[in-house]
Formats: structure tokens, C-alpha cells, sequence
């Protein structure tokens, strides 16, 4: 059981810049978010396309503003909780809020927070799931979604689906001589035309010549198994001929998804699969529970960063009025505050 003051739900740009504002606010926060590293659609999305509409920065990248907004919250020191997600939300009897994660390996996180800011995007990006029989039950033991390759991977056979560019560097990773080499390389995409860097792509074709990577056409129809492990998967081919391959490891890459998940079942007041908030504060209709960013629907309401940055600074203020309802809560400056610029390290 983790103990905060502030979780935040969502490790995109508006997410990091609710924990930065937070810090200011004196208020310590842990971030969760599904994917495997910070930065929401700028990183999974567009991490090389420039972005012009931030104030004061006439050009970034999504992986630049990313890594700006980490530099910023640093003084605030935040946990970081990735490749969960927030499965429950649940009012105790002392007005803080029990949250439970999962990740994709079925093992399950829990806080205990006094406030909460859902700062969620248009969803969770999840895996897109192989639609094949039988896999169910090697989820987290011989299943993976989209997960580096490791050690643990070493000396297996192991079949990756998908023709994305984790896929074409997976297959790439595991065929490398080195600690991580696999005993077999398969991989799997309805056709043979692949989505990944230059360099990538002419590694891997290397290695299929000269047999180290095994490339077939088709897509994964049923899982085969044998004393409750998984042994191979059978695949269908473009001209309707079945093949099967014996696998120790199914690593799956189809990309990702936004989906609204558990969030739509916590009784959150909602409109159009939207939450509804107090535009003043950014709560929603549970107490100690804010919600910002893509997420949430108001009248006048602009889908951008900018928009997601104001209403993340709203949210921070009315927690910290939350946390500390006797404390005075003057507008002060970075430019002028000391206590601001002791938060900041800077003085």
C-alpha cells in the first residue's frame, strides 16, 4: 500500500505539467499511466513531429517537450509508477481514495491517496490484443504485449506478431548475438511490408538472409498447448495454408489503442464519454477527485496542450486548498517568491 497526497492518473504533457504545478503548491505526487514510459500521445504518437502551439517554444518534437517537462518537475522528485493501470477507485471512510493497478503481467499496485487528478487523455493506450484461441492463460508467463526484450528471453523460441517498428526491433534485439539472443527469431505480419527505421529494416533483412530471422506471411489463428503450457500457435496464411510453429514465447506488437477502461465504471459523472468537471476547480463530481486534459468535456472546452496546462494549474491550486484548508493560499510568483524558488532549488 502506497500513501500520497496526490496521485496523478496519466503520464502524458498535461499529467507532468499537474505534477510540476503541484510541486509548486508544496504537494509530493506519484504518477501512473500505462504505458512503459512517460510522455502520453507525444511520445507513443508523434515523438518526431514538431509541435508549434507551445507557449514561448516556437518548435519541438513530442519527445523534446517530453523530456522538458521531466527536466521541470525533477526538483519535485515524483514516483513513477509505468505499465500500470488504475483498475478500481473506491471513497474510504476517512475521505481518502484506495486505488488499485494492474499491470501486464496481472500483478496489481495499491494507493491510498488523499486527492486525485485524472489526467487520462483520450483513454488508455492499450495494447491491441492478438484475437486468437487459447492465449488467455499464458498472459504475463508466455504472453507478452509489447515488452523489451531481456535476458529472459535468452535461449528461447520465440515468435513475435506485428510489423510495427517494436516488432521489426524486437526481432532484431533477440537475433543479435549478446545476452539477449533467443535460440529462434519468428516473425509474424499479415503481409511482407514492415514500418520501421532504415537502419532497422536493413538489419533485418540481413539477418532473414542469413537465417537467423524466420519471416512468415499470416496471421496467428489458435494457440497450441500441452500441461497447461504454451507450445506453438498455428498461422494462416495469405493463400489459406495453415502452418505451425512451436514457440516458447509469443511477444505481440500490433500497436496500441486509447480505450476510457475502469474509468467509465467508477460512477464519475459523464457526457459524451467525457467527465464533466467544475471549470473553477477542475473537480468532478467526487470529492478529492479532478479530472484535466483530453479527458474532460465543458462548454468552450479546446482539446490542446495549452488548455490541458491551464486547467492542470486550476487543479493543483484547488488540491492544494484541499490538503490544507487553513493554510493561506496567496498567488505567488516564481519570479518573486522565495518559498517558490526554495521548491524549485533555485535559491
Amino acid at each position: 500500500m502506497i500513501e500520497t497526497d496526490a496521485l496523478v492518473i496519466g503520464a502524458g504533457p498535461v499529467g507532468l505539467f499537474a505534477v510540476f504545478e503541484l510541486g509548486l503548491q508544496g504537494v509530493c505526487a506519484h504518477v501512473v499511466d500505462v504505458l512503459d514510459e512517460p510522455g502520453g500521445q507525444c511520445i507513443e504518437l508523434y515523438p518526431d513531429k514538431p509541435i508549434y502551439d507551445i507557449p514561448g517554444v516556437p518548435r519541438c518534437t513530442g519527445r523534446e517537450l517530453t523530456h522538458n517537462l521531466l527536466k521541470q518537475i525533477e526538483p519535485f522528485a515524483p514516483v513513477f509508477h509505468l505499465g500500470q493501470q488504475v483498475e478500481s477507485l473506491e471513497h474510504q471512510p476517512d475521505g481518502r481514495w484506495l486505488l488499485s493497478t494492474r499491470n501486464t503481467q496481472q500483478t496489481s499496485q495499491q494507493f491510498l491517496a488523499r486527492s486525485v487528478i485524472i489526467a487520462a487523455g483520450v483513454g488508455a493506450f492499450v495494447p491491441k490484443e492478438l484475437k486468437a484461441e487459447g492465449l488467455t492463460p499464458f498472459l504475463g508467463k508466455q504472453l507478452f504485449y509489447r515488452v523489451r526484450p531481456t535476458e529472459a528471453f535468452a535461449g528461447q523460441h520465440v515468435l513475435i506478431v506485428g510489423g510495427d517498428a517494436d516488432a521489426v526491433h524486437a526481432a532484431v534485439t533477440l537475433a543479435r548475438p549478446g545476452d539477449n539472443q533467443a535460440r529462434s527469431v519468428t516473425l509474424v505480419h499479415r503481409r511482407d511490408s514492415l514500418q520501421a527505421d532504415a537502419a532497422e529494416l536493413s538489419e533485418l533483412s540481413a539477418l532473414r538472409a542469413s537465417g537467423q530471422i524466420s519471416f512468415e506471411a499470416g496471421q496467428v489463428s489458435a494457440a497450441l498447448s500441452r500441461d497447461q503450457r504454451l507450445t506453438g500457435v498455428i498461422i494462416d496464411t495469405p493463400d489459406a495454408q495453415q502452418l505451425v510453429i512451436e514457440i516458447d514465447v509469443l511477444l505481440v506488437c500490433q500497436g496500441i489503442s486509447p480505450k476510457m477502461g475502469p474509468i467509465a465504471q467508477w460512477g464519475l459523472t459523464m457526457q459524451r464519454k467525457q467527465l464533466t468537471v467544475d471549470t473553477a476547480t477542475f473537480a468532478t463530481s467526487m470529492p478529492g477527485v479532478f479530472a484535466i486534459g483530453d479527458v474532460v468535456d465543458y462548454p468552450g472546452k479546446k482539446k490542446l496542450i495549452v488548455s490541458g496546462f491551464h486547467e492542470a494549474t486550476l487543479a493543483a491550486f484547488a488540491v492544494a486548498e484541499l490538503l490544507r484548508p487553513d493554510a493561506p493560499h496567496t498567488l505567488q510568483y516564481t519570479t518573486s517568491s522565495a518559498l517558490l524558488q526554495q521548491r524549485l532549488g533555485v535559491l
